[in-house]
């Protein structure tokens, strides 16, 4: 859709024809800010069909099928493979063909095809935030045979429209170049979890600290310093993993990823650890509020979210979950979906926020202290005014500072 806002014609193919009848008629599988106006800005330039020759009139085809994951972040290549195979039969002869998948280094040289019109692009987009990057990207990174050589007119044209920097480097420094995004993201991510931790501990607040570090140009203003619970969404956990394995296959040292794994595990554990020191040791069925199943704000992908994780230790809980998209059917058959966080909350042991969507910022402590049973608010976001979940009667625990505990 990107590419249609900058005057594109645009071809979208996938072989399930249910889906392209949905996406022609405006029904997304995913939810995204803005999506639904970009598309309807630019849709007479866009077309959606399970015709496969469509792609045959096309100057650049570009490969995003979703690489899917195992539980030891393993990559199943073989959708990627079979799409290639089908494209590869259909390009014209001077049409390049862009994978834009995330790969393991070394398999775009791989492909069978003529590599002068072969590329590898650097995929970056955020879950809540692909349109912003899409339209506005703020640099292609391209994978090429001869990163010397010119890139095809067309391609180069393409890219130009977008009026960012076009780095050029060859196929496997284009496909690490994603895993070292990521890996210096996790990197970020880690040390604001390890000191937050400690920030709860001796009474010190992390988010007093964060300022301070986003003036320092060394670390900047957009680095990834916000503790969370652990690393989500799958993509992350993937390039972890790569990493390890590329390391174990050439004898690198590795060690830092796997105390990132572990630093990652053990945040994800916290809200059960806050829960079980609070409730229930005294109260092993206690009655929880989930609020939040997507692993993060604005998107409804599940994938390793923290609040499906918590449901699952609490196996002897009764749970009931509201999330401003996903349907609580995801979570299982012994949780019961809510309208709304307070419909969720009411008669609650214990309240969880497990993701930091916006509308939870406008939780009134009092109005949810007059709706739960209990008095317990785990929220690692600090969606809720602390002081004001005290002063509600609430005892609040949140990541990066001591827990405000009602006198």
């Amino acid at each position: 859709m990107a590419a249609a806002a900058q005057g594109c014609q645009v071809i979208g193919f996938h072989d399930d024809t249910e889906l392209i009848s949905k996406l022609n008629n405006a029904a997304f599988p995913v939810q995204e800010p803005q999506l639904a106006d970009l598309f309807r800005e630019n849709r007479e330039r866009i077309t959606f069909t399970a015709d496969i020759m469509a792609l045959s009139g096309c100057d650049i085809v570009y490969i995003s099928v979703d690489i899917p994951t195992n539980e030891n972040g393993e990559s199943d290549l073989k959708p990627i493979q079979k799409i290639i195979g089908q494209v590869s039969n259909v390009l014209k002869s001077d049409a390049s063909l862009v994978v834009l998948s995330q790969v393991s280094p070394g398999f775009t040289r791989q492909i069978a095809l003529d590599h002068k019109r072969l590329f590898y692009q650097v995929e970056t987009l955020i879950f809540g935030r692909a349109v912003e990057r899409a339209v506005r990207p703020e640099r292609f990174i391209v994978g090429c045979d001869n990163p010397s050589a010119p890139l095809p007119p067309h391609l180069l044209n393409y890219l130009n429209m977008f009026n960012c920097p076009i780095l050029q480097m060859r196929y496997e420094s284009a496909e690490l170049a994603k895993i070292s995004i990521n890996i210096c993201l996790v990197a970020s991510v880690s040390a604001a979890n390890t000191l937050a931790e400690i920030c709860e501990k001796i009474g010190a607040d992390w988010s007093e600290i964060v300022p301070a570090l986003r003036l320092d140009r060394r670390i900047g203003q957009y680095s990834y310093i916000v503790p969370g619970l652990g690393i989500s969404g799958g993509n992350l956990e993937r390039d972890l993993n790569s990493v390890l394995r590329l390391s174990a296959i050439h004898n690198t040292d590795g060690g830092v990823i796997a105390s990132w794994l572990n630093n990652s595990q053990r945040r994800k554990n916290w809200p059960f650890a806050m829960l079980e020191k609070t409730i229930l040791k005294q109260n092993p069925g206690a009655t929880i509020a989930v609020l939040g199943l997507a692993y993060k704000e604005n998107t409804h992908s599940t994938k390793n979210s923290p609040a499906l994780l918590l449901i699952e230790k609490l196996s002897n809980c009764k749970i009931k979950a509201y999330d401003p998209i996903v349907d609580a059917h995801v979570a299982g058959n012994r949780v019961s979906g809510a309208s709304s966080a307070l419909a969720a909350a009411k008669d609650a042991d214990a309240v969880a926020v497990m993701t930091p969507w916006p509308e939870f910022k406008s939780i009134l402590p009092s109005e949810l202290a007059t709706t739960m049973k209990g008095c317990t608010v785990i929220d690692p976001y600090g969606m809720l005014d602390a002081r004001k979940a005290r002063s509600a009667g609430l005892n609040y625990f949140t990541l990066g500072k001591p827990p405000e505990i009602s006198s």
